[in-house]
């Protein structure tokens, strides 16, 4: 017998696209004048959780989202601002993120689950004994990566991991590790009471209140979503966002043009977005367009990662990064550094009008990881070409 799907609540608010498109730029951080006071900080608890991606090409994904609404903040303060104070943890949200440590107990749901489960995608050959070997390293030796708690590997492919990382990774998806700090883009391990603030050491919430919250988080990151927007920021299953949100705050909506229903944050509504709106390229891994299909709902732009695409078959190169400009997606670029010079690989632009915008971004991020010039390797046509080109001369670039 199927259950029947919850009754959803008539919306007594219609956003019109351009509304909906706005609110949510000014949920992410991109419209207004960037809060450099609470600074890199300030962008993790705002957004909720910043992806993490081994893929750098300027710079690692979790360097490039403050960036883009920050600016030129210096890379060592971006690391500095993540892995200090016990600010922050790592953990598995839309994919492995930042998270602000204040969220440790909402993600207790998912540390019970993993734990129900018994078992990782990798198995333990002696679930006890290796566990125990590594929580008795770390009480004895303190902050450890899995090469100082004794090899991360077996010697094969890259998923052919050791006995003792297996081990580390199901204590960390459990919580009887956390990991509040990368060295080197290797995991450091370390034990709860020595990661996390004694107030916030627990997993005393029951399911139903980590999911209100984590449910309400992405309705205020993201400012206006759908069902699947929201299920998908702290990935979610859709039944678990039904079961919570007329309990989390957030308030049914109509948006021109959406098919599906939609809620949004009440404070996003409040007051209608204002300000000037950044220039700038972004991740693909950043919150505001990692999510593909909202991507191309909102801003009616289509990206797709093309790191893992035989390079014949790209299009539109290895590492895209759209280009964000008065609040719409007006292009992309495949960027590239070749000592001083930071080479745009393959650019395409949606309108000619775009190549100031483009000139502009490019030209910030060259300075930004202390490039000296730019210089366009290719693009969707020598029209294009010539004319960023021209752009970025105007600029001194």
């Amino acid at each position: 017998m199927t259950t029947p799907a919850p009754r959803l609540p008539q919306p007594h608010v219609s956003l019109s696209a351009d509304e909906a498109r706005r609110i949510a730029l000014r949920a992410q951080g991109f419209v207004g004048a960037p809060d450099r006071r609470s600074g890199v900080r300030g962008v993790l608890r705002h957004l909720g959780a910043v992806q993490l991606d081994t893929i750098s090409v300027l710079a690692r994904s979790h360097e490039l989202v403050p960036y883009a609404r920050l600016g030129a903040v210096g890379r060592e303060a971006v690391e500095s601002a993540y892995w200090s104070d016990r600010h922050a943890f790592e953990y598995w949200s839309h994919a492995a993120c930042i998270l602000p440590v204040e969220e440790w107990p909402h993600f207790a749901f998912r540390r019970r689950a993993r734990r129900a489960r018994g078992h990782r995608w990798h198995v333990l050959q002696d679930k006890e004994r290796s566990t125990r070997a590594v929580l008795d390293r770390l009480r004895a030796d303190g902050p450890l990566t899995s090469t100082e708690l004794g090899g991360a590997k077996n010697g094969g492919e890259w998923f052919d991991w050791s006995e003792t990382k297996i081990a580390v990774e199901w204590l960390l998806d459990t919580g009887e590790v956390v990991c509040g700090e990368r060295r080197g883009w290797k995991r450091v391990y370390d034990l709860p009471e020595r990661a996390v603030p004694d107030a916030l050491l627990h997993d005393d919430l029951d399911d139903r209140e980590c999911l209100r919250r984590l449910v309400a988080l992405a309705g205020q990151s993201l400012g206006v979503g759908t069902r699947a927007d929201i299920a998908d920021y702290h990935r979610l299953a859709g039944a678990q966002v039904d079961a919570v949100i007329a309990d989390s705050g957030l308030v049914p909506v109509e948006v021109e043009g959406w098919a599906k229903p939609a809620w949004a944050d009440p404070a996003a509504l409040a007051a209608a977005p204002r300000g000037r709106h950044r220039t700038t390229l972004l991740s693909p891994f950043d919150s505001l367009v990692w999510d593909r299909p909202r991507t191309e709902r909102i801003f009616g732009f289509v990206h797709r990662l093309e790191a893992y695409v035989p390079k014949p078959r790209r299009i539109h190169g290895y590492f895209a990064m759209p280009l964000l400009s008065g609040g719409r997606l007006r292009g992309r670029v495949d960027p590239a550094r070749e000592g001083a010079t930071l080479v745009a690989r393959q650019l395409s632009l949606e309108s000619p009008g775009a190549a100031g915008a483009m000139a502009e971004a490019l030209w910030e991020a060259a300075q930004w990881v202390g490039c000296e010039e730019v210089r366009v390797e290719r693009a969707a046509s020598p029209a294009e070409a010539a004319a960023v080109t021209a752009e970025l001369r105007a600029r001194g670039a």
